[in-house]
């Protein structure tokens, strides 16, 4: 599998509007999809560049909203956990073992509306 790549995420939520503002309006998210409604909806959303698309979910079936952590790399982290305070982006302190004791690599982390991680990382 040295040439595959991940495409996309899914993640269960348990309100779609609420969801949908959090990461396109807050996070910066482009909609690049949005199908369906009720128990029935799903939202494709991408972020600028290439990489996977995140999928969120009102069709659950045996994964339950808050079970998913996602890894969000960026390369000023001062400066996006600025920009998030000021958005009202809740996000834990800064921090600088995300590889371990002396690792250096700075972190923080977010929850959305379901309580799903984010783990935001200057890497």
């Amino acid at each position: 599998m040295a040439n595959e790549k991940i495409f996309q995420i899914m993640a269960p939520v348990s309100d779609m509007a609420k969801a949908k503002t959090f990461y396109a309006e807050k996070l910066g998210f482009e909609v690049a999809a949005d199908f369906g409604q009720g128990d029935f909806h799903w939202v494709t959303l991408v972020l600028p560049g290439e990489g996977p698309k995140l999928i969120l979910t009102t069709v659950q079936g045996d994964i339950k909203p808050g079970w998913t952590t996602f890894y969000i790399s960026t390369a000023n982290i001062e400066e996006l956990s600025q920009n998030l305070k000021a958005k009202g982006v809740v996000i834990d302190e800064i921090r600088n073992d995300l590889l371990g004791p002396g690792s250096g690599v700075k972190w923080f982390t977010i929850s959305d509306p379901d309580e799903n991680k984010l783990i935001v990382a200057q890497l």
